[in-house]
């Protein structure tokens, strides 16, 4: 069993026995572009992609491509590489950016024997400028990748002397780059894409692969190559939810484990046709190496644990507001205005959300049509409650992270004045449209942010459960009501009681306690709390 690795290096999958996924036929298609930018969100990849390039490009396809398609058709010459990662740049002094981007131009010339040819203290665009004329002077071509561009502007959404600072520098280094021959091929990736830098302006020569039908698989995995490079895995995952041997393991259990594991990180889709859809390749990667040695398989949420909360929404809560309700279905944008991105400082909060991956597309990219944004999978779902409960609620929900098993032991007395607080904790003037919808959708928010093992919508033989939240010892369930006044509070209440008996919620698995509680929110101005409940036998 091939081991599993979350690396950027393309030499260690061969040096180390790791699985790797062949992209390589599309890599050897996206390098005859000549010049190309594509966008994906954080840990799609990226890196490690135009590391794969790097290589090829300087060491050619000895020792690394052996058994890869690229092997006996790549016929290019080495080049030299010049790798500008502005992630490994500081973003908040733009004086110490110039600083790093000068050594790391200096050290290119140096290992290539071009002189000293770099002015330190000058512009990075003036520095790319006697890079260039230096190579055109001794007629050598290179290859020149750049990985996330878009890494300070991002980091400066909220700061706009800053942003417009490093814009200007962005657009600057591309009009030195523009055209020019001695770049042999030019790769650019990003998160996001703005014509505000000119990289992807008209008369641009590079060209914007983000939503390309033959490349939009070639980061992130498909359900077949899951299926072909991980097969070991999903024996062993089978056979391990199953307690049965690996040799017992069926094509049927396979295909069931397959829509699981999609239902919690498939549904990411960069064909502009809707034709193909991706898996988060950090996702299943930790997924499969926690199988490993675990007495027990759990679909965690890796996503959102590193690199889930990207710098760009990080900036962007600290002067805006995500209202989760306006997720709760599929959102429509024109096909122009998505398309057709500007500045971060301008975008709207919906593409935005799409840019970084919290949200991907549900139809195809009709030219002059509309496109529809949602969820791509539970995980990222997850990802965005936790980051809605960070912003609502605070410090209510840190204090219940500190005891994730808070309801397992509580009263029903107990467990209402715990839910009440929560609600207390909310700004009424950020919310003050508040109905059903909107109290379960900030419970639910709460609950996963505060590390709670919850689900929503919970699927019976009979119907639905708003909330069940499943502890070791005890299973819990919220059917919750909304009431305007207190004589319609009553009312409420006696619904969600007959709803509970009539849909025999939580009933599924009588294997440990069972709490059902009918819950009822009165959204007078004046109250606005749980002011009904009963448990129900």
């Amino acid at each position: 069993m091939k081991n599993i690795a979350n690396t950027a290096n393309f030499k260690k999958f061969s040096k180390l026995d790791y699985i790797y996924i062949d992209k390589t036929e599309q890599i050897y298609n996206l390098i005859k572009h000549n010049r190309v930018f594509i966008s994906r969100p954080r840990r799609f990849g990226k890196s490690l992609m135009l590391d794969l390039i790097a290589t090829l490009f300087e060491k050619g396809v000895d020792p690394y491509f052996k058994d890869l398609w690229i092997y006996d058709k790549w016929s290019e010459e080495q080049y030299p590489v010049l790798r500008l990662n502005f992630l490994d740049y500081t973003t908040d002094n733009y004086q110490k950016f110039c600083k790093l981007f000068y050594k790391t131009l200096v050290a290119f010339t140096k290992k290539y024997n071009l002189g000293d040819i770099i002015t330190p203290n000058n512009e990075p665009d003036e520095m790319l400028f006697e890079l260039i004329q230096a190579l055109d002077n001794e007629n050598k071509e290179i290859v020149l990748l750049i990985d996330e561009y878009d890494a300070p502007l991002a980091a400066n959404i909220n700061n706009r002397e800053l942003y417009n600072q490093f814009q200007s520098t962005i657009r600057n280094m591309y009009g030195i780059i523009k055209n020019k021959e001695c770049i042999y091929f030019l790769c650019i990736t990003g998160v996001t894409r703005l014509k505000d830098v000119e990289i992807l302006s008209v008369g641009s020569d590079i060209a914007d692969l983000s939503y390309h039908h033959p490349t939009s698989t070639i980061m992130g995995f498909t359900r077949e190559e899951i299926k072909k490079y991980y097969i070991d895995y999903i024996n062993l995952t089978i056979s391990l939810s199953n307690q049965s041997s690996i040799e017992e393991v069926t094509e049927e259990q396979r295909e069931t484990f397959l829509d699981l594991l999609a239902e919690q990180y498939d549904g990411y889709c960069f064909d502009p046709f809707y034709m193909k859809k991706v898996y988060s390749t950090w996702s299943v990667n930790n997924f499969f190496k926690e199988v490993q040695g675990n007495p027990r398989v759990v679909f965690e949420d890796y996503w959102y644990r590193s690199g889930g909360f990207p710098s760009i929404l990080a900036n962007y809560l600290k002067e805006h507001t995500i209202k989760l309700e306006d997720y709760a279905n599929d959102l429509e944008v024109g096909r122009n205005e998505f398309w057709e991105l500007t500045s971060l400082l301008d975008m709207r909060q919906e593409i935005l959300m799409c840019q970084t991956g919290y949200l991907t597309i549900h139809s195809q990219l009709i030219e002059g049509g509309s496109v529809l944004l949602g969820f791509p999978n539970k995980e990222v779902q997850h990802a965005l409650e936790k980051l809605v409960a960070s912003q609502i609620f605070k410090k209510a929900s840190l204090s219940m992270e500190v005891n994730k098993k808070i309801f397992s032991s509580y009263s029903p007395d107990q467990i209402v004045e715990e839910l009440n607080r929560v609600m207390n904790s909310i700004s009424y003037e950020e919310y003050q449209n508040i109905n059903e919808r909107t109290v379960k959708g900030l419970l639910h928010a709460f609950m996963i942010g505060a590390g709670q093992n919850v689900l929503t919508e919970k699927h019976s033989a009979l119907g639905r459960s708003d909330i069940v939240i499943e502890y070791d010892n005890r299973r819990l369930v919220f059917e919750l009501k909304y009431a305007n006044t207190e004589q319609d509070a009553k009312k409420k209440l006696e619904e969600a009681i007959e709803q509970i008996k009539n849909k025999r919620y939580g009933n599924e698995f009588p294997n440990k306690e069972l709490l059902r509680l009918a819950l009822v929110f009165n959204g007078e101005q004046n109250v606005r709390r749980f002011t009904h409940y009963e448990v129900v036998q």
